[in-house]
């Protein structure tokens, strides 16, 4: 996890996240509109995510490009198709189907959940178009909310507090719907903050994508519960839990239950766990060689030297190779019997 920067960057990171965060709302009312005009009633929705998903990756990966030299600005953002992706997003989705389960089967054992099911042609192909459309809203979340605005303010106050930060503006932005409340908000604080993890963990999108659209389209396509206070969601499957509100969250849905926000801190812990290997692999430093090469050995000769003086080259000598017998005994004394003789005369 990286540390904040400090004086002029982190004021210059500081003000590219503001700007991050008001073009945020910028393209949302953009797409909202253009939506409007495009589109009929029943696909607006859609396609107004779709809209807002397009804006927000081209935008920051300009502000990538241009404010800070980015190379790959959308996998700057994370976004980068890195080896393993789809098991990251698998895995998310499995946590977040997990949470939801979880949520769920208190509801079921306690109240119940009065269910009625649509199981007509045209139901099963809109059921497709709002699992898209819950795809697309959790992909405009996570790069709102985990992609370059959260980044630039991890530079400016550490990941630490850019996930608390970003829980409170997550929390602020829910609090804008109908029908919110404080146990809504606390919800709101205890998934930003999981899906943060996530992505701090794993420094991509990947995996806080898959969990936040495991947690909001399992419940209203496959249990067919409220989303927000929106029940019209899933067109086969409609749901109406009976139970304590603190357990439900009524009509607005488990998003405002304080069971949901108890099992969503609970999910912290899980998700660490789940991100071990990913954030080994992606969050160890690389330890980098500094200094300059050095020759040991020729350190270790020179200090030799050094120490004992330089050792000149011996010079050639010359070596006499002497027979292995000594001379015959004959032979040596008839030598010196003619040198007697010589004398004589």
């Amino acid at each position: 996890m990286s540390a904040p920067q400090a004086g002029i960057g982190r004021f210059r990171a500081y003000v590219q996240f503001v700007a991050a965060v008001l073009y945020f709302f910028l393209v949302r009312s953009i797409s909202h509109r253009a939506a409007l005009g495009l589109a009929s009633e029943q696909w607006v929705p859609l396609v107004q995510q779709a809209m807002l998903v397009f804006l927000l990756v081209v935008g920051y990966a300009a502000m990538g490009v241009m404010l800070d030299r980015q190379v790959h600005p959308v996998r700057e953002q994370g976004l980068g198709r890195r080896p393993g992706w789809q098991g990251e997003a698998g895995l998310g989705f499995a946590v977040g189907w997990g949470v939801a389960v979880v949520c769920v089967l208190p509801m079921v054992v306690v109240g119940g959940i009065a269910i009625v099911l649509v199981l007509g042609p045209s139901a099963w192909g809109w059921l497709l178009a709002d699992a898209v459309f819950f795809a697309l809203a959790a992909l405009a979340e996570e790069i709102a909310f985990r992609g370059y605005g959260f980044q630039r303010f991890a530079d400016a106050v550490g990941p630490l507090g850019a996930a608390l930060g970003f829980a409170a503006f997550y929390a602020i932005v829910q609090a804008l719907l109908p029908g919110s409340n404080r146990a809504s908000m606390a919800v709101s604080i205890a998934l930003s903050l999981v899906l943060s993890t996530a992505y701090v963990r794993t420094k991509a999108l990947w995996l806080s994508w898959g969990l936040n659209f495991g947690w909001k389209a399992s419940r209203a396509l496959l249990f067919g519960l409220s989303i927000s206070g929106v029940n019209s969601h899933s067109p086969v499957v409609q749901g109406d839990p009976m139970g304590s509100f603190w357990l439900t969250g009524g009509g607005y849905g488990l998003d405002g239950s304080w069971f949901a926000f108890v099992v969503l801190l609970a999910a912290l812990p899980v998700v660490f766990r789940v991100t071990r290997d990913l954030d080994f692999r992606y969050n160890t430093p690389v330890i980098v060689p500094g200094g300059i090469p050095v020759d040991l050995d020729a350190a270790a000769r020179s200090q030799h030297e050094t120490a004992m003086g330089a050792v000149q080259p011996a010079g050639t000598t010359l070596v006499q190779i002497l027979p292995n017998s000594p001379l015959p005994a004959v032979a040596s004394g008839q030598a010196e019997t003619e040198k007697a003789d010589g004398s004589t005369q």
